[in-house]
């Protein structure tokens, strides 16, 4: 008798581990339902970058792609079959269709019904038009690496042209190339030209990092290794914006990089020489090749409600301290909103944090800002305002209204508005690049 205790002893710790086990992925499980079917209720959605299709058919459930995703809750495994859980989250890494062991899953651009309009490009990211490049993600493509690897292959065309097309260099004092836009992808491009010798000039309407700058404290904006022209490869873990910037900063001053500021580019001509004229809104540039990088955030999305005019509204947070000891209203759903709430929240200096967003759940945004703003809900420290709008403004409070409920009054100092902004398509069509649509496509 003694003898067969060891081994039920190993049976009951064996069957109680399976038991724990089946009942955290009953748990899982059904999380990943009700996300999906939350998902599945703001009817289809349209994800503004690259995003994953699955086969069923050829999707063995090995499980490695949702390990493999970053964001963690674009996917996830449902009774042993992979299943696209929430495609708003999806930042373009690609790395769920790397790990796929059965080539069961596409990276692909809008959907079958709903078409994501892009710049038709080909492999060197250059347009329709001879010597005008886009790079980053005003081509689609997210994330910060695939930025600064498309600005610096765009450059690394220029350099070495093409047989086809063969060199465009500046004639009579015109630049070999203007990067638009000095974000990442402009960044890498400008080094890049800068290390193949050519005469480039870095503009943009803002300053020297682009909308990093604006990224909410303690953001982080990138993981893994970043390789950059003339600087070489940074190894990071993990980057926060504060180290982001303090990057852009090093290689702002180490390398001299040529560089104007408030430059707000309005128009890309064509010149007889063969040259472009790109006219900002308060200077005139020649160059022989033009790089876009300039981000789809474009203008702010207004609230278009009375009161929007007061001094009190922002469209961005750049640092919380501004709004210490105020009663502040975040507005939105999406991450720049949660992120926005979550930084001043961390700051703990404001009088008040609430935040309004016209349905019930934060669906759009990445999984851990979820994550994070509910956990700042439960704790008391953000208040949610869900689902309302905004439909008046006052110097000392807005108003908000919640379905067919009666508007209602809050103390407020200062919001936040975080509503995205408007497409730049119609000013690619003004510099004469052809747009595509893309349904569902590679």
């Amino acid at each position: 008798m003694m003898s067969y205790l060891p081994v039920l002893v190993v049976g009951v710790v064996v069957a109680l581990l399976y038991l724990a086990w089946a009942y955290a992925e009953a748990r899982r499980e059904h999380a990943l339902h009700l996300e999906a079917e939350a998902v599945s209720g703001l009817g289809e959605l349209l994800p503004p970058t690259l995003h994953p299709v699955i086969d069923p058919s050829r999707c063995i459930g090995s499980g490695a792609c949702v390990s493999a995703c970053p964001e963690h809750q674009v996917i996830g495994l449902l009774q042993g079959r992979v299943r696209l859980i929430n495609p708003m989250s999806c930042i373009g890494h690609g790395a769920c269709a790397a790990a796929c062991p059965a080539q069961a899953i596409q990276l692909v651009f809008g959907t079958r019904t709903r078409g994501l309009e892009l710049p038709r490009m080909d492999r060197n990211f250059q347009t329709n038009q001879d010597g005008i490049y886009i790079a980053g993600e005003l081509g689609g493509m997210g994330l910060i690496r695939n930025a600064v690897l498309q600005g610096t292959q765009a450059a690394a065309h220029i350099i070495t042209g093409s047989d086809q097309r063969g060199l465009r260099r500046g004639k009579n004092g015109a630049y070999d190339a203007l990067v638009v836009g000095a974000g990442p992808a402009g960044i890498s491009a400008t080094l890049k030209l800068m290390e193949g010798g050519l005469n480039v000039l870095l503009v943009d309407q803002d300053t020297f990092g682009g909308t990093i700058m604006h990224y909410p404290r303690a953001k982080v904006v990138m993981t893994g290794d970043l390789p950059l022209p003339l600087l070489g490869t940074v190894k990071r873990r993990t980057m926060s914006r504060e180290g982001l910037v303090a990057l852009c900063a090093e290689i702002q001053t180490r390398f001299q990089v040529p560089f104007k500021s408030h430059e707000l580019v309005r128009s890309v001509e064509a010149m007889q020489d063969g040259m472009w004229l790109v006219r900002s809104e308060t200077n005139e540039f020649r160059t022989a090749n033009v790089v876009l990088s300039l981000g789809t955030r474009g203008s702010p999305r207004r609230l278009g409600v009375p009161g929007e005019e007061l001094p009190k509204v922002h469209y961005r947070l750049l640092e919380p301290q501004e709004f210490a000891a105020q009663h502040v209203l975040v507005v939105g759903g999406g991450n720049s909103a949660v992120e926005t709430a979550l930084s001043l929240y961390d700051f703990k200096g404001c009088a008040s944090v609430s935040i309004s967003y016209r349905r019930e759940q934060f669906l759009r945004c990445r999984s851990d800002n979820r994550r994070r703003i509910e956990q700042a809900i439960a704790s008391g420290g953000v208040r949610a305002l869900l689902p309302t709008q905004v439909v008046h403004i006052e110097p000392k409070s807005v108003t908000l209204l919640n379905g067919g409920a009666e508007p209602y009054r809050i103390e407020n100092d200062a919001i936040i508005a975080q509503l995205g902004g408007t497409a730049p398509s119609e000013v690619l069509k003004s510099f004469g690049i052809e747009l595509i649509t893309k349904y569902g496509e590679r």
